[in-house]
C-alpha cells in the first residue's frame, strides 16, 4: 500500500537534471533551525531538488522564511500574508512585509490572493489586501506568487484592474485548459503542485498540456498535496520529482530537457543566480 497516512515520502530516483520547488512551506514541514532545514534540502537533493523557495503565509512565517533563505544558499524565500488571514490586515503588517519584501534573498512576493473555499477572512477584505500585494510587488520588482481556490474569475478581473506586475505566478494552479490558456496569453506563469498527478483530476492534467514550457513551474507546496501515488502522505521537497515525472509523461517529452527548462524558467522568473549570497555557515552552492 502507499497510502500510508503518516509515513515519509519516499525519496525518488534522483532527476536526470536538477529543478526548484517553486513553493514550499520549509516551517509547515517541522523545520525550526538552520540544521532542520538542511536536512530537508539535503534529501531534496538526492532527488535532483536542489533549490527550494519557502513561502510563508502570515507575518510570523513571513519572518522565518525571510531568515531561512541566509542560513543556507539553496533556499529562497517569498513573503506575505495568505488571503485566508486578512480579516485583521494591519498597517503595521504592511510595513513588516514591505521591509523584507526587499531584502536580497525574498524573490518574490506572496502568497496572496483568493480563497473562497475556506471561510475564514471576508471576501471584501481578501480582496483589498491582494491589491495592496500586488502594488508591493510593482514596486519592489518582485513576481507575485498568487493563491487561487475557486475564485479564477475575481483573480483574473483584479489583476487586470490593477495592472499585473511584469511577473505573476499562478501557485498550485487549478484552473481547466480554457484558463490556462486565458493566463497563458496574458504571459502568467503556471505553477503546478501534486494535484496534477490525481488521476481524478482530469481538467487539470489536460490544462499542463496547454501550457507554453516556458511559462511552467514546478512546485510542491509541501506538506500538503503530496503526488499520487503517495497522496495521503506528508509532503517534502523531493516530493517535487514525482510532479515533475508525471508532467513529462503526460506531455510525451523527455524528462532531463523538461527538468532543465523548468530549471531555467525558476532562475529567470526569480532571480536566483543573481540573489545576493552570504554566510550560510558552511554549506557550499
Amino acid at each position: 500500500m502507499t497510502r500510508r497516512r503518516g509515513e515519509p515520502l519516499p525519496v525518488p530516483a534522483r532527476l536526470p537534471s536538477p529543478i526548484v520547488d517553486a513553493h514550499t512551506h520549509l516551517d509547515a514541514c517541522g523545520a525550526k533551525d538552520a540544521a532542520d532545514v538542511a536536512a530537508l534540502v539535503d534529501k531534496a537533493e538526492q532527488a535532483g531538488v536542489t533549490r527550494v523557495v519557502t513561502v510563508a503565509d502570515d507575518l510570523a512565517a513571513a519572518q522565518w522564511a525571510a531568515a531561512a533563505a541566509t542560513w543556507d544558499p539553496r533556499v529562497f524565500a517569498a513573503v506575505a500574508v495568505h488571503p485566508t488571514r486578512t480579516a485583521a490586515f494591519s498597517d503595521g503588517d504592511r510595513a513588516v512585509l514591505e521591509e523584507l519584501s526587499r531584502e536580497p534573498r525574498v524573490v518574490a512576493v506572496g502568497e496572496t490572493g483568493l480563497d473562497y473555499y475556506w471561510d475564514y477572512s471576508p471576501p471584501a477584505a481578501q480582496q483589498e489586501a491582494f491589491r495592496w500585494h500586488i502594488d508591493l510587488a510593482k514596486r519592489v520588482g518582485k513576481p507575485l506568487m498568487v493563491h487561487d481556490r475557486d475564485a479564477h474569475e475575481d483573480i483574473y478581473r483584479i489583476l487586470e484592474e490593477e495592472g499585473p506586475p511584469e511577473t505573476v505566478v499562478f501557485h498550485c494552479f487549478s484552473g481547466d485548459a480554457d484558463f490556462a490558456s486565458r493566463c497563458v496569453a496574458k504571459g502568467y506563469v503556471l505553477s503546478f503542485a501534486g494535484t496534477v498527478t490525481f488521476r481524478n483530476a482530469r481538467a487539470l492534467r489536460d490544462a499542463v498540456g496547454h501550457v507554453p514550457v516556458y511559462q511552467l513551474l514546478v512546485e510542491t507546496d509541501a506538506p500538503f498535496l503530496t503526488p499520487h501515488p503517495y497522496r495521503g502522505r506528508p509532503n517534502e521537497p523531493h516530493g517535487a520529482a514525482y510532479t515533475i515525472v508525471d508532467i513529462a509523461q503526460l506531455r510525451g517529452v523527455d524528462l532531463g530537457e523538461l527538468c532543465a527548462a523548468v530549471n531555467a524558467n525558476a532562475d529567470r522568473i526569480f532571480g536566483l543566480s543573481g540573489a545576493t549570497q552570504g554566510d550560510f555557515g558552511g554549506h557550499e552552492s
